[in-house]
């Protein structure tokens, strides 16, 4: 696959240069020049790049049988899920993995939505409201503060990991309800959460406690349950776990697990379920297949934290907790210079800046997968070591 880069924008494409919207020409410029304008990476078939900026973790998305499960709802319940779940986008597929999904991480049951962003959403806001509070941390996805945001909740934000903050302000509260949220992988610099604390912080103050496993499924736990399983928390009452199809089972989609009170909730309340189209059938065959292949060969996770811990080891970085290497450039156009250097000497990288991380803190984000060898490993390694003195940083 080769990878190009769209054309950047420019103020000549506006229609209307000197109407309501000629303020984005100046905008655009401003992003250029402070190293913060972005544009989607193509990928095309054929190149010769190694990928270390996807979150493909386990490298699932082109096994063989990930494909073959697509390739079978499609041609079971063809290529649309044709409507709301509420209405007929609901297949017998659907029920299948929500029930072996939660079978898996030890819930109750599952609600599969289209994306990790519409569960986190849907979840959120069905299960806070104006006239309760939710406690966040600055380390928190986008997905989870936008439900903050969108829940018309009173929010309060602290420290990354302060789950003595998070007792506190659940203590003071004077509403009735409480949400604490958080990930339990942070997707920056792949560092966990302190889960246990947060949870007993919780329920220590009959709050609930919704955790984002996007970055630990299939990467943490026993056989790639999660930090949650890892911690024997799984199933617990009084917590909400949401993760993502989208990841190590290389597939598409986002799921709330929980209590069966919790699902039947989420249908009659959670706007971004009952207004959205199901999940395409292809993502739920391929992530179904995934999840076969992760329960067969429940090494891979060991293989996956092995890799990262050999990479991060030869790039210099501390050892990972889970798939994500993270090294700290400091300012937007360094790191972009350095990402650009990666990738002309063939390795795909991410490259992080505000608002994803804190002013100062721009860096490249490698993501390793189950499936890279030593020596491809030791490439790679060579290549970042080359980009990154080239900027100065070493």
């Amino acid at each position: 696959m080769t990878i190009t880069e769209l054309p950047a924008t420019t103020a000549t494409a506006l229609d209307d240069p000197d109407g309501a919207l000629a303020w984005l020409a100046d905008e655009a410029d401003r992003l250029q020049q402070a190293g913060l304008h972005r544009e989607p990476v193509v990928r095309q078939q054929g190149s010769s790049l190694v990928n270390l900026a996807s979150n493909d973790y386990l490298g699932l998305s082109t096994h063989p049988a990930v494909i073959a499960g697509a390739h079978a709802a499609l041609d079971t319940w063809g290529a649309g899920a044709t409507a709301s779940r509420l209405v007929v986008g609901t297949t017998a597929l659907h029920v299948e993995l929500e029930n072996e999904l939660a079978d898996f991480l030890g819930f109750p049951a599952a609600l599969a939505f289209s994306s990790g962003y519409l569960a986190n959403v849907g979840a959120i806001t069905a299960l806070a409201g104006r006239g309760d509070l939710i406690v966040s941390d600055t380390g928190t996805h986008a997905s989870l503060i936008d439900g903050c945001r969108l829940s018309r909740a009173r929010v309060v934000v602290v420290d990354r990991g302060d789950h003595a903050a998070v007792r506190a302000a659940l203590r003071d509260r004077t509403e009735r309800r409480a949400l604490v949220v958080t990930d339990s992988v942070y997707s920056i610099d792949g560092a966990p959460a302190p889960i246990a604390e947060l949870h007993a912080a919780a329920r220590d103050n009959s709050a609930a406690l919704l955790v984002d496993e996007a970055h630990a499924l299939g990467v943490r736990g026993p056989g790639g349950r999660g930090l949650v399983a890892e911690l024997g928390l799984s199933g617990a009452p009084d917590l909400v776990v949401t993760t993502v199809l989208s990841k190590s089972l290389g597939a598409q989609g986002g799921v709330v697990l929980g209590s069966a009170v919790l699902r039947a909730h989420l249908i009659d309340r959670a706007r971004t379920f009952i207004f959205d189209t199901g999940l395409n059938p292809a993502a739920v065959g391929a992530a179904r297949s995934a999840l076969g292949v992760l329960r067969a060969d429940p090494t891979l996770p060991d293989r996956l934290r092995d890799n990262a811990s050999r990479l991060a080891s030869a790039v210099g970085a501390p050892s990972p907790a889970a798939a994500v290497i993270s090294l700290v450039i400091g300012e937007p156009q360094p790191a972009v210079a350095a990402a650009a250097r990666c990738r002309e000497l063939g390795v795909l990288v991410g490259c992080f800046r505000p608002p994803s991380v804190p002013a100062g803190t721009s860096r490249l984000r490698l993501t390793v997968r189950a499936d890279l060898d030593v020596a491809l490993l030791d490439r790679v390694a060579a290549v970042v070591d080359d980009a990154v003195r080239g900027v100065g940083v070493r």
